[in-house]
């Protein structure tokens, strides 16, 4: 099929439907003539698509299509109903696109924790280097533990939370550069593996990972899940595959920035765990048990909810008729 010919030989019709959908009042015939061109219309752009592919008439006639399903059609759905298949169907598909990496950003940051923390307790020197004894102890038996009951719990867990919250934006955000999220990853490594190192080096590990879990199983798994997000969006401008880089970058933009959503509300119910139980009176065995179920139901929504949905046919972009065009044409 030759796409040009073609679409001269149709526009009249696309033009046709088009004056249609953006008539403020239609009588029976007009509406009649509405949904017969519609039907026309998407058996045209079914053809077109498979000759042309992605081009500029197919962008066109899907917008003219999408315009005038909604004109017979009204709106898709409710706020209500909106909210409901973000959290269901989208955000889930979104974070089960991104397990793999996710994974594999988890074992980096173990691995270079481990390697942090090997260093300083094989080597007396690096040891030093991190602070003097007196300094190295205070911090044992003082700053470490202070931290957590310092300020007020509702105070402390909303400060964390900002503070993560931000950290998993910009993670997302940023992530188009290919730099800035796997320097935010060393870093995290490098200060995780030195606060162990210390620990272990006193044979006081236990103390520390008493702390460490309850809260850190899922805020570490959020901010791990908002890093991948960043590495899949730069990854998107690296190799686009069949698509232009600004198709990727549109589609996959739009699919993980619903993660800065996701991760911004797991990060919230870590903060909770990190002012409230963290620091309570609470057994050791009680507070990982909380800060676990509360990773296991992080997990379930990924995984098992996400599966589903991705399964479906979903990725957590906008629907065609709300993506609209994939490049701006006119008409």
């Amino acid at each position: 099929m030759d796409a040009d010919a073609y679409a001269a030989a149709h526009s009249a019709e696309w033009d046709r439907l088009g004056a249609l959908a953006r008539r403020r009042r239609l009588d029976g015939e007009a509406s009649d003539e509405l949904i017969g061109a519609y039907q026309v219309a998407t058996t045209q752009l079914s053809a077109l698509s498979s000759a042309d592919g992605d081009s500029a008439y197919t962008d066109r006639l899907a917008t003219v299509i999408a315009r005038a399903r909604l004109r017979f059609t009204g709106a898709r759905s409710g706020a209500a109903g909106a909210v409901a298949r973000f959290f269901v169907i989208s955000l889930p598909a979104a974070l089960y696109r991104v397990r793999w990496v996710t994974l594999c950003v988890a074992l980096g940051t173990v691995l270079v924790a481990t390697l942090a923390a090997w260093w300083l307790v094989g080597d007396p020197r690096a040891l030093a280097a991190v602070g003097s004894t007196m300094d190295l102890k205070q911090y044992l038996n003082h700053d470490f533990i202070d931290y957590y009951s310092r300020n007020p719990a509702a105070s402390f867990a909303g400060q964390v939370w900002t503070n993560n919250a931000w950290l998993a934006a910009q993670s997302i955000a940023t992530g188009i550069l290919g730099v800035y999220v796997p320097y935010i990853l060393l870093q995290n490594a490098v200060n995780l593996g030195v606060a162990a190192g210390i620990f272990v080096h006193y044979d006081r590990a236990d103390v520390m990972f008493s702390y460490i879990l309850p809260h850190g199983m899922l805020e570490l798994t959020s901010l791990f899940v908002a890093a991948a997000a960043g590495l899949r969006i730069f990854w998107a401008w690296i190799a686009p595959g069949a698509r232009t880089r600004g198709q990727a970058l549109a589609q996959e933009g739009r699919a993980l920035f619903a993660i800065a959503v996701g991760t911004a509300i797991s990060l919230f119910c870590s903060g909770l765990i990190e002012g409230f139980v963290t620091p309570s009176a609470l057994p050791v065995w009680a507070k990982v048990a909380i800060g676990a179920l509360a990773l296991a139901a992080f997990l379930v929504y990924m995984l098992v909810l996400g599966r589903r949905a991705v399964l479906a046919g979903e990725t957590g972009d906008l629907d065609d008729a709300d993506a609209a065009t994939r490049r701006l044409v006119a008409g």
